[in-house]
């Protein structure tokens, strides 16, 4: 019997959307190693090069690569392939093209949809943005499948697809991008002192992610300011820099000295910074998933995230949880895991916590829905007059 051959639709490289490219690579790692046949394909950058300073004129540029020459390149692609697997429901807009192939979409999140339609999700959506949101939750319901990273977003695509059938929208929570995992103090240490970050002996709290107001940095910078003065250590933020106005708080705060950026750290920067960690603070506004949560616990690191969206299906009972503008209970919290069994007690629960979420459990469901669609897909072609 041949491999079933699967052709997975990857984000625009310009774009930058990190978190959308490393699943797509999570999927065709694990797919192969399953014996699938796999080919990754996406937008390539033609008329972008022609300007690369970004700003309006290359969005517009992008567009034409996305919009206009990669749906043709993508239709003669997918004639190989017996599913095409639309990695993030940002594309969607391609899923017209797919419709005479067995096709699915991952979806992630609708955060920016839901700001199109007038909800606070904290996201900055342009009034463009708005267009092309609207644009992608109208080509939604042309997808053989939908499947969501959680519970939460699953109940969002319902509410906002209307007559999709629910029987073809499942939940396949995400799996690790890296398999990350506790390491020896001194080996992380080492790892940190390669990549050139001197953290230094004291501890640190640490929060991952980007700038977007979703993230919650400038909460992040008030919870820490309520301890600043029983915490004696740093808080460090890894991702994407902190803009001029954060930095300001930063200064307001009496911060300054103590906040240090590492900007997008590698796997295993990442993982040696959740292992040094004294705690993963999180309270973040809207998420599709979180994957820091697990990310952190599978290193030993307590985390504190607020209770918004899926993160509670995420963490289950093993993060101190609050309502995410709670930040005296946050600092709170983070006082209390000064105390060593306090932490501990974290520490284990999040260890036992990431077990529930397994790369090669994930690709087994989706291997599942693969030839669920495979299948009636040749039901119909035999139904056909």
């Amino acid at each position: 019997m041949s491999p079933l051959k699967v052709l997975l639709v990857g984000n625009y490289l310009p774009d930058g959307q990190e978190s959308m490219l490393r699943f797509c690579r999570l999927l065709e790692r694990e797919l192969l190693e399953r014996g699938a046949d796999v080919r990754v394909v996406y937008p390539r950058r033609q008329w972008r090069r022609l300007f690369t300073r970004g700003g309006l004129c290359g969005k517009w540029l992008g567009y034409i690569d996305k919009y206009l020459l990669f749906p043709r390149e993508l239709k003669e692609a997918a004639a190989w392939a017996d599913v095409v697997h639309v990695c993030d429901h940002s594309n969607a807009i391609y899923l017209p093209c797919l419709e005479s192939r067995p096709n699915l979409i991952t979806c992630h999140d609708l955060l920016a949809v839901r700001a199109a339609c007038g909800e606070k999700t904290y996201c900055d959506v342009s009034s463009t943005g708005k267009v092309l949101q609207r644009w992608i939750k109208s080509c939604l319901p042309r997808a053989g499948m939908i499947v969501c990273d959680s519970e939460a977003t699953k109940k969002d695509a319902l509410r906002l697809l209307g007559t999709f059938d629910p029987a073809n929208v499942r939940v396949v929570t995400l799996g690790f991008n890296h398999p990350y995992r506790r390491l020896d103090r001194q080996h992380s240490a080492r790892t940190l002192e390669q990549a050139g970050l001197a953290l230094g002996a004291s501890p640190y709290v640490l929060s991952v992610g980007d700038t977007q107001p979703r993230k919650n940095r400038d909460g992040i910078l008030r919870i820490f300011a309520l301890v600043k003065d029983k915490f004696d250590g740093q808080l460090v933020f890894a991702g994407q820099p902190l803009n001029d106005q954060l930095r300001g708080m930063a200064f307001d705060l009496g911060l300054k000295e103590r906040v240090k950026e590492i900007v997008k750290p590698d796997n295993e920067v990442l993982e040696a910074l959740y292992n040094q960690a004294f705690a993963l603070l999180f309270p973040s506004r809207a998420e599709g998933f979180g994957w820091p949560i697990i990310e952190a616990q599978a290193c030993g690191c307590p985390v504190l995230c607020s209770d918004c969206g899926p993160l509670p299906e995420v963490a289950g009972n093993s993060a101190l949880m609050r309502a995410v503008d709670d930040e005296r209970g946050f600092a709170a919290d983070l006082l209390s895991l000064m105390d060593s069994a306090e932490r501990d007690k974290w520490m284990r629960l999040g260890l036992e916590n990431v077990q529930r979420f397994n790369s090669q459990e994930m690709i087994e469901k989706y291997h599942e829905i693969y030839e669920e669609i495979l299948v009636r897909s040749q039901g119909r072609h035999n139904q056909a007059p």
